[in-house]
């Protein structure tokens, strides 16, 4: 247990969150990733087996979702597994949880922000992404209550374009253009029990957007309650309208043309004859994606600001701005990293690197929720050993390129750990003599 009361938030962090704020925070995280940059590389692993993976990864996310309320109940802190690593089960596994959350959201954003630069102005990808990273980054300085109130618009317009998405699909399905009318639904063959649980593990990067609740757990009021509430009620609309969103793309444009597809809601509504409806669902895309990176760089920079104040990362990032009271030189060194990513790779490599980091980072979660005993307990153990292998399990199934990255950055960062501390200790004991 820490040693300080955990409801008292960081120094110089105000808590200006309420319930609201918290679950659109974590809606904006989760519905830009998942509707318009993970759909097809997803269909392209399982085909018609598609929502067998989505369903598989709903399970891993409601463990994994649990036992971050579980812990931050407890310890409603910013850091999130970072802060639950190091108190239940020591610095090291702290460390660890923590550098595969920046690493992995790291590359979560600069995923986003290339999403986005796809939709806007495709011709010019790589510059837009940038702009739309120095311009949010600028957002979330001005403060976190600035920042719930742009994400809660830029949730509204993506939640408007996705019901319209699914009232074009539903209103088409009895018509010859749809896939599901053709039989275009089955021609993709059976997937693999591999294939499955890859895009599991691809979808699993979509529903990982509520641990920015838990990572800006210092900014938000009473959060012993607050925060597992709105934790739950966020995963769980976002759920709903991703099961919604993926029957209907399936049905309409078929597993096939969805694996290929670039932009494939905008395929969506003009096979269901609706070609004017396009515009609009790019606006959504723009929307969402600018709503889950606008989540991330604020998520992000907490668990870095958050590791500045213990030393594993450099203690100048723990500032905290005198008027904005946000951790303002982390969230630009977030920037810098995230803009180093867009101009060097893919989305999809991307997305790969992003699970894998996040994947880990929940285990770490998982681990220490089961450490937990007596009155911290709000749900069973069997519940944490589920999330716990269900990570393990779709980690090590990820597209090859991505996770062997973020494997190769993962032992980076731990072997300089390592030497800072052999470096620091020296130091130690060549003063001591």
């Amino acid at each position: 247990m820490p040693a300080t009361d955990p409801a008292v938030p960081a120094p110089g962090l105000d808590r200006r969150l309420g319930l609201a704020d918290a679950v659109v925070l974590g809606v904006g995280s989760m519905l830009g990733a998942g509707v318009f940059a993970v759909l097809a590389p997803a269909a392209a692993s399982a085909g018609p087996a598609l929502l067998v993976g989505l369903a598989i990864a709903a399970v891993v996310a409601y463990a994994n979702a649990m036992s971050t309320a579980q812990l931050a109940a407890v310890m409603p802190t910013s850091g999130g597994a970072y802060r639950y690593g190091r108190e239940r089960l020591g610095p090291w596994w702290g460390y660890a949880a923590g550098w595969c959350f920046v690493l992995g959201k790291t590359a979560s954003c600069a995923a986003m922000a290339m999403t986005f630069a796809a939709y806007v102005l495709p011709d010019w990808q790589r510059p837009v992404a940038v702009a739309a990273v120095v311009v949010l980054v600028a957002v979330n300085e001005r403060g976190i209550t600035r920042t719930a109130g742009v994400t809660r618009v830029l949730v509204a317009v993506t939640t408007v374009v996705l019901a319209a998405v699914v009232v074009a699909g539903v209103a088409a399905l009895d018509g010859p253009r749809t896939a599901l009318a053709a039989g275009a639904g089955t021609d993709a063959g059976d997937a693999s029990v591999l294939e499955v649980l890859r895009s599991a593990g691809l979808l699993f990067f979509a529903m990982a957007g509520y641990a920015r609740i838990a990572t800006l757990g210092g900014e938000v009021r009473d959060p012993r309650r607050t925060i597992p509430r709105a934790i739950g009620i966020a995963l769980g609309a976002v759920l709903v309208v991703y099961a919604l969103v993926a029957v209907v793309a399936l049905a309409v444009v078929g597993p096939a043309g969805l694996a290929t597809s670039t932009a494939p809601l905008v395929d969506v509504v003009t096979a269901a004859g609706r070609p004017e409806l396009a515009p609009l669902v790019r606006v959504g895309a723009a929307a969402a994606c600018l709503g889950a990176l606008l989540g991330l760089v604020a998520g992000v920079g907490r668990t870095t600001f958050a590791m500045a104040q213990e030393g594993d990362l450099p203690r100048r990032l723990a500032a905290v701005h005198p008027r904005s009271r946000v951790p303002h030189l982390a969230e630009r060194a977030v920037g810098v990293a995230v803009i180093a990513l867009v101009l060097v790779a893919d989305v999809r490599t991307l997305l790969g690197f992003s699970s894998f980091g996040v994947l880990l980072y929940y285990g770490v979660a998982n681990a220490a929720a089961l450490t937990q005993r007596g009155r911290e307990r709000r749900w069973p153990r069997a519940l944490h050993v589920v999330g716990l292998v269900g990570c393990l399990v779709l980690a090590v199934t990820l597209p090859p390129s991505g996770a062997l990255a973020a494997a190769a950055v993962l032992a980076v960062g731990l072997l300089g750990r390592h030497l800072a501390r052999r470096r620091a200790s020296g130091r130690g004991d060549a003063a001591a003599s």
